[in-house]
């Protein structure tokens, strides 16, 4: 799961109006599938050759299957739940779900979680199900012939429902990590304080994984494969490096949350360009809209008074500084933290010199100065 969305790859369709994609990064995938699991076939069919590896590459497709099932289970829910869901991708590393969550809940996000995994454990169960009716459900080894599709089903249930066992693992970016989130969040009523905690849990997974992996073989004597080691060095590196992310996110949040809009609004009036400035009242900004009523600009007041004075009949847009769009945030209770305003400004590339705060109904609530935003978080952090 996700919260931005760009353009990631190669448009296979949308789901609900959400466009799917397969991300640049999934052939590096499928060519580490094809050329650890394409031996692996060699080895029970010799008699396939080279063929294994198309074998291989059949089971890549399959796992690109299960995975764009995963994450559309994320996506469906998130939608049923009321949040807007701006792509599905699946990528060299599963694959993500990007959605607004600014108006999740914990409940919501936890459901949204752990919808993925169950999805790979329903596609793991009907896999199993198909081998026993085809009553070749028994263990399979170098002498026993097997059929490419009795193969490749058995490789399919296996790989679904390790993912769904391994992603609901208790820490972030996993999606059990999500669900250790949700659940501090529910108990604490912060939902900052979740992320930090399950991204130290993830990171504590992250070396559990590798150690299990690596340190298991040695025990016992043995060596680990260099297949194994490649793969556990990847996989520990995608959860160490997502989790440190999930912890910054969440002590970013943490700051943010110590400083009010309210404490940072200043009085605006908005005015259309062509009005005099001696016809507008002193001492406070003054927004500039176009004919049509959008805001583009501000005349913060010291300029406004100085322009008053020697020229009280110039138009407001003539000392008005532009700003870049969108420079105007929706924030519906004064009381609320600066996430937002943060938000939009980096919206606008830091280039914003003020915001304008506006609530659902439109009604302006002021303006605030992104120089003062930065001095105030700088102080909490």
């Amino acid at each position: 799961m996700a919260s931005a969305a760009q353009n990631p790859g190669l448009r296979i369709g949308s789901l609900r109006g959400a466009p799917v994609f397969i991300g640049r990064s999934w052939p590096v995938i499928a060519i580490i599938i094809i050329f650890t699991f394409g031996p692996q076939v060699t080895t029970l069919r010799p008699d396939l050759g080279a063929g294994g590896y198309l074998v291989a590459a059949a089971f890549a497709i399959l796992l690109l299957l299960s995975v764009l099932v995963h994450e559309a289970a994320h996506a469906l829910v998130a939608q049923a739940r009321g949040m807007e869901v701006h792509q599905v991708v699946a990528d060299a590393w599963g694959g993500h779900t990007s959605f607004d969550q600014d108006d999740t809940s914990p409940a919501t996000g936890a459901l949204v979680a752990v919808v993925g995994p169950l999805a790979n454990g329903v596609l793991a169960v009907l896999g199993w199900l198909v081998l026993q009716m085809q009553g070749d459900g028994s263990a399979v080894t170098r002498f026993d012939p097997i059929s490419v599709p009795t193969l490749l089903l058995s490789a399919f249930v296996w790989a679904n429902g390790f993912v769904a066992i391994f992603n609901l693992l208790p820490g972030l970016p996993l999606d059990g990590g999500y669900l250790v989130s949700s659940l501090v969040w529910a108990v604490t009523g912060s939902r900052s304080r979740g992320s930090v905690v399950a991204g130290w849990c993830g990171r504590i997974v992250a070396v559990l994984a590798v150690a299990w992996a690596i340190g298991l073989p040695l025990l016992h004597g043995q060596q680990p494969s260099m297949i194994t080691t490649v793969w556990a060095i990847m996989i520990g590196g995608f959860l160490w490096f997502g989790a440190g992310a999930a912890i910054n996110r969440g002590q970013a949040e943490q700051v943010l949350g110590k400083v009010q809009v309210g404490q940072l609004l200043r009085p605006v009036f908005i005015a259309a360009g062509p009005t005099p400035l001696s016809n507008l009242p002193q001492n406070a900004d003054i927004a500039v809209t176009a004919a049509d009523g959008t805001p583009w600009g501000v005349v913060p007041a010291e300029i406004a008074a100085q322009v008053r004075a020697g020229q009280p009949g110039l138009a407001v847009e003539s000392a008005a500084l532009r700003q870049p769009q969108p420079w105007v945030a929706q924030v519906d209770d004064p009381q609320a933290d600066v996430s937002q305003l943060v938000r939009v400004y980096q919206a606008t590339g830091g280039a914003a010199g003020y915001l304008l705060v506006a609530n659902g109904s439109g009604q302006v609530l002021g303006i605030v100065r992104t120089e003062d935003l930065r001095v105030a978080l700088n102080a909490v952090a």
